[in-house]
């Protein structure tokens, strides 16, 4: 939540700023502001609503002669969506600024304290008590004022400092909140919230662990420990995206694009891991030794939004083919139950962003009582990563709409990948399936990059229908039941249509008394081992005049007498059925969406990275 853009270095810096802040757009945009040095002075500029609200207030000033400066796009949390609440805020003196992404915990009684010694404050924000705590420590050293004052805050925070008796100079320091920076090899340096911002300048990065802070110049950077002021030697990884990839590429939404990107993003999630004549993976990015991994006596599976559904899938095939129980716990929850973990449990952390800090900090407790931890993962060096014992990547590449669709579809490969790694471990899956279940999965991007045109086309058709519906139930059982959980999702986040999934046979057990001729009720109903199942629980709702949508298998003329409308999809492995299912649901939620006119790529009051709590 909440993007950050720094830059010091040769060039002009507020198109560099803003083309960061265009690229982390999708963390927050309820406000924006840029500030840079000019003459020896702060200007700063800032909007309430989108960027475009700023970039029209920097027309002017867009090849100002500025080699420094820090830019803020918001998400709210502290004070309501204003120009006032709007990043970045200022001490007394308005020579000093700062931008931030977190939470201060102890914010109102540091801002009581703060007001007491005579301190003006100007917004609603908790960021705001960061620039008068440095301004009271503030001497000369801005990099001690920094660090004395950030020991007297509680909670998470990314920060970017700019102080204009320092002109040459940014300050940027990191607690439980993603901070990266961007190395230009002497040509300058840059800090952002995440890997895109930095993309059309460097491919060469620097992550910030917590409690470490960076001091960036143009042709020098250096990171220490906030604590104790010791540097802090750093590793320059190289990424592997580059600029293009984040862009539309001729889609009308990034979250189109990212839909159809998904049998390339699939193929590459799996290729070079699995070997389709036998069905063996190899997974290197594990640590845990073979022994260490038979000794697992259980998975809990932590994950939040989309990607607990994907845990929720991965639970089917987990207890199916490896014969272990398997929990599944939404992020926010699992810390805040008994926990009964041992080193004989592994848990795995769910996360596209690897920030996620509910999902973290259920590993860094799972961890803390003895479990094995693997991730699956998006962002290559994240601190889900980091702090793992090993990551499954899903290969998805940078994806920028909101609403999760390539990363949710990775992170089912992913998913089926290490089921078929542990069970030629453990020797519960039989050669014969394990070829079988590897063959499906190879032959799936093409049936995927087939079937996409069509499905986009029979989704279009059915938008029309149901586009100005008040409410949708949708219906699945067995691994579809996630299924359903994750369409109702996408539904509601992009169209804000009220949605709900349910496990079908739990439908006569409460929500049949909405089903009249104005709740549309979609089903997932291929021809699995509860085909017949389903079928009978859509029954139900056409005996009480519910208009229903099947998405069945090709051939399936039992589905034209039952149902209003059908999308055919084309058999697959059963264990596939969910990878191949939810493209329909994307499809329909994004078509619906376009029809009501909704911000497809960035929906109301949503960011897509979730660093707080």
């Amino acid at each position: 939540m909440c993007g950050i853009v720094g830059y010091v270095g040769q060039r002009n810096v507020v198109p560099i700023i803003l083309e960061g802040l265009r690229r982390l757009e999708y963390r927050g945009y309820d406000s924006a502001g840029l500030v840079y040095v000019h003459q020896g002075k702060l200007e700063k500029y800032r909007a309430q609503g989108k960027l475009l609200r700023l970039e029209e207030r920097l027309d002017a000033v867009r090849n100002l002669d500025s080699h420094i400066g820090l830019g803020h796009t918001r998400w709210a949390t502290h004070g309501a969506p204003s120009e006032a609440n709007a990043h970045p805020h200022s001490d007394c003196t308005g020579d000093l600024v700062v931008v931030h992404n977190g939470i201060i915990e102890n914010y109102n009684a540091l801002r009581e304290e703060l007001k007491g010694r005579g301190h003006l404050f100007r917004s609603e924000t908790d960021t705001e008590v960061l620039a008068h705590l440095i301004e009271e420590e503030l001497k000369d050293d801005l990099v001690m004022a920094v660090r004395r004052a950030l020991k007297k805050v509680q909670g998470s925070y990314a920060i970017g400092v700019l102080w204009a008796g320092a002109p040459e100079m940014l300050v940027a320091a990191r607690n439980q909140s993603p901070l990266v920076l961007g190395i230009q090899d002497g040509a300058g340096c840059l800090l952002a919230s995440d890997v895109p911002a930095l993309l059309p300048y460097t491919n060469q990065v620097v992550f910030l662990e917590d409690g470490e802070l960076a001091v960036l110049r143009q042709g020098d950077w250096q990171v220490m420990s906030i604590a104790g002021g010791r540097k802090v030697k750093k590793e320059v990884q190289r990424i592997e995206w580059n600029a293009a990839m984040a862009e539309k590429a001729g889609y009308k939404h990034f979250m189109l694009k990212e839909i159809f990107e998904q049998p390339q993003a699939i193929l590459n999630t799996f290729r070079g891991r699995l070997d389709p004549a036998t069905g063996r993976v190899s997974l290197p990015e594990i640590t845990l030794s073979a022994a260490e991994l038979k000794k697992i006596s259980r998975i809990s599976l932590v994950a939040c939004g989309t990607s607990w559904h994907a845990a929720l899938v991965a639970k089917y095939w987990l207890e199916k083919w490896v014969g272990i129980p398997v929990e599944v716990d939404i992020a926010s929850e699992f810390r805040y139950r008994r926990l009964l973990l041992d080193e004989t449990v592994l848990v795995v952390p769910i996360s596209q962003s690897g920030e996620t800090a509910d999902t973290l900090a259920g590993l860094r407790l799972a961890k803390k009582m003895g479990a094995k931890v693997i991730a699956i993962c998006n962002v290559l060096g994240s601190t889900i990563t980091r702090e793992s014992h090993g990551t499954i990547y899903t290969h998805a590449g940078p994806e920028i709409g909101v609403a999760s669709t390539k990363a949710f579809t990775c992170q089912l490969t992913a998913f089926l990948l290490f089921t078929l790694y542990l069970g030629e471990l453990k020797k519960t899956i039989p050669a014969k399936e394990r070829k079988a279940l590897a063959r499906a999965l190879v032959e799936l991007p093409a049936l995927l990059t087939q079937e996409l045109p069509r499905l986009q086309e029979e989704a279009r058709r059915i938008a029309d229908l149901f586009a100005r519906s008040r409410d949708f139930l949708y219906l699945g059982r067995g691994c579809n039941f996630p299924i359903a959980l994750e369409g109702a999702l996408k539904l509601k986040e992009i169209s804000y249509i009220h949605a709900e999934g349910y496990a079908a046979g739990e439908l006569k057990h409460g929500p049949i008394a909405l089903i009249d001729r104005e709740m549309p009720v979609l089903a997932l109903a291929p021809q699995d081992s509860v085909y017949e199942k389903v079928i009978s629980n859509v029954e139900e709702v056409k005996a009480r005049n519910g208009r229903i949508i099947l998405l069945a298998n090709t051939g399936d003329r039992n589905c034209r007498r039952i149902a209003e409308e059908v999308i055919f999809l084309p058999a697959t492995c059963e264990d596939l059925n969910p990878i191949l299912f939810v493209l329909p649901l994307q499809l329909l939620a994004y078509e619906i969406a376009t029809l009501r006119g909704c911000d497809v790529d960035q929906p109301r009051n949503l960011a897509k990275s979730v660093t707080v709590e």
